[in-house]
């Protein structure tokens, strides 16, 4: 028996702003209300409807902890209805909506909305615990000579913090940066310098040229302190970009022989969407158009130290589970969290070689064409706001579909911890 699939409603995502510029007064939790609060108003829907908000989060507030929760509450979600916070590393976005499908499929409510939030220049700085020791033993004295006595115990290097954000971008099981393991793939597949800014330049044009196209997604957004000013699209990409500029950018990750830069990295960035997804019955009964239905999905665990190869490892897992591989998508969404991995990716998907060592197949993916992948840029240009990406990229797909009269897209990111997601969407 077919079960019921899980549709996409509508969706809307704030812009997203670079780290420190436009949205950096403002956590995690007022960028997520504001998305769902532009949700609730653009479809119209009554909250009150709404089984469950699942919102996807990487670095969460420690002042506003589940904040799926708080951001219910404050954009006016009623009470009655719980919420969620999420997180799979870059695809918390994907997870919001593939739990939404499977709290739909064991009968545990139909009405959702997902989504994800992240304040990456609200990361905090934090204290290594030995600080936090003495910080502790200071504040049990009570008296001078205890007091004198545990100030004395401080050090200099106490006082050094450690910067939350460095510590997210590092997986603790290899020891590496993100960019280090960007460094290892594109070394190790001949990814060079030149091809990685080719890329970039491409990202930042193709985001230019569509930004009146995104803009179908994004609500405005008043900007502090002053609340005068409206954000109105995404402040990453630059017109100003080219080979010239890209190629007076030191390496980051490896200072002697890299080749990953700021300039072809993900920009790190602030950001929310949000999603209204339910069962298709009830979209029926509710007399709503969707733009869309999950039709697969599928995560997978690879290398931590490449871990930017793993859209190999779930688009490979999704073939295997669904028929569907990428000969099957007019259009491809792959996060650009490096542009070497990327072109990496692109690389091994039409290699046998890899295919039968590491995805257990005895033929390759198969081509992933320019043409079709990320026709209006990606995370070069436009920013990764980790929690939030996955469900951009499946709203920007969508959408796309709709205007190209289209009918499938493969959206699928690397994840953090050596792991890949894949969701297969059709255009209704």
């Amino acid at each position: 028996m077919t079960r019921e699939r899980l549709v996409i409603v509508d969706g809307i995502r704030t812009p997203f702003a670079k780290m420190g510029t436009e949205f950096a007064a403002l956590p995690a939790d007022e960028l997520g209300r504001m998305a769902v609060d532009a949700l609730l108003t653009r479809t119209g829907i009554d909250p009150a409807i709404v089984d469950e908000v699942i919102i996807g989060c990487v670095g969460q507030p420690i002042e506003a902890a589940n904040v799926s929760r708080v951001i219910a509450l404050r954009a006016g979600i009623p009470r009655h209805v719980p919420a969620i916070t999420v997180s799979r590393n870059c695809a918390s976005g994907m997870e919001a909506i593939t739990q939404a499908d499977e709290k739909l499929a064991t009968g545990r409510g139909s009405v959702f909305i997902v989504g994800g939030a992240e304040s990456m220049s609200q990361y905090p700085l934090a204290y290594k615990y030995s600080t936090a020791v003495k910080f502790a033993a200071l504040n049990k004295a009570k008296k001078l000579h205890q007091k004198l006595k545990a100030m004395g115990a401080f050090r200099p290097s106490d006082f050094s913090p450690r910067i939350g954000l460095l510590l997210g971008l590092t997986d603790p099981t290899c020891g590496l940066g993100m960019g280090q393991t960007a460094e290892i793939i594109t070394r190790e597949n001949g990814i060079t310098r030149e091809m990685q800014d080719a890329f970039a330049v491409e990202s930042h044009r193709r985001a230019l040229d569509g930004r009146e196209r995104l803009k179908e997604e994004i609500c405005a957004a008043y900007v502090p302190p002053g609340f005068k000013r409206v954000l109105e699209e995404d402040n990453g990409p630059r017109g100003d970009q080219s080979l010239e500029v890209l190629a007076k950018l030191r390496p980051v990750f490896d200072r002697k022989t890299g080749t990953v830069t700021a300039g072809n990295s993900s920009q790190v960035t602030d950001g929310a969407a949000a999603l209204l997804v339910m069962g298709e019955k009830r979209a029926e009964e509710l007399g709503l158009k969707p733009l869309g239905a999950l039709i697969g999905y599928a995560y997978a665990g690879c290398d931590p130290e490449r871990m930017g190869l793993g859209p190999l490892h779930a688009i490979a897992q999704a073939e295997r589970k669904y028929k569907l591989g990428v000969k099957d998508a007019q259009l491809i969404e792959i996060n650009e969290a490096f542009a070497g991995q990327v072109l990496a990716v692109q690389k091994l998907a039409e290699s046998k070689e890899y295919a039968e060592k590491h995805l257990d197949r005895s033929k390759a993916i198969g081509a992933i064409s320019p043409d079709i992948l990320n026709v209006n840029g990606g995370a070069v240009a436009l920013g990764h706001p980790v929690g939030a990406t996955g469900s951009r990229l499946v709203l920007t797909a969508l959408k796309e579909l709709k205007r190209r009269n289209q009918k499938r897209a493969l959206t699928t990111l690397c994840i953090g911890g050596g792991q890949g997601a894949a969701l297969w969407v059709e255009a209704l």
